[in-house]
């Protein structure tokens, strides 16, 4: 009965760590995804014929790589920010639970409930 209980336990134990490292692996790889439309659409204001509708087309494909993702451009003086905001998942510990808590977005707060990557660039 001993042996069975703690193999039990040990079972729980290994589901739990794995069940962990499946939402690691899928939270990286939206943070992934994000940062890689960040980086393109940088790339996109770079040519010359940047316009409106390549910001378009990156929050189109947001939207479609990233629960509600949303992509956009802000800009300041000579710096730009290109910033990627999505949903967070639902199992993400409580902001005040977090040990390492991220600044905010390129200098922008963002709601509870989001994740956002931002990479600035020079015009």
């Amino acid at each position: 009965m001993l042996a069975i209980s703690l193999m039990a336990v040990t079972a729980l134990g290994l589901i739990a760590g794995q069940l962990w490292t499946a939402r690691e692996a899928h939270a990286t790889a939206q943070r992934e995804h994000a940062a890689w439309i960040a980086d393109s659409v940088a790339e996109a204001m770079y040519a010359p014929t940047a316009s409106d509708a390549a910001i378009r087309q990156w929050n189109a494909r947001a939207a479609v790589l990233l629960p509600h993702g949303q992509a956009s451009v802000e800009a300041s003086g000579g710096l730009s920010a290109a910033r990627v905001t999505w949903v967070a998942p639902l199992n993400m510990p409580p902001a005040d639970n977090i040990i390492d808590k991220p600044e905010s977005c390129g200098g922008v707060d963002v709601p509870a409930g989001l994740s956002c990557v931002a990479l600035a660039f020079a015009e």
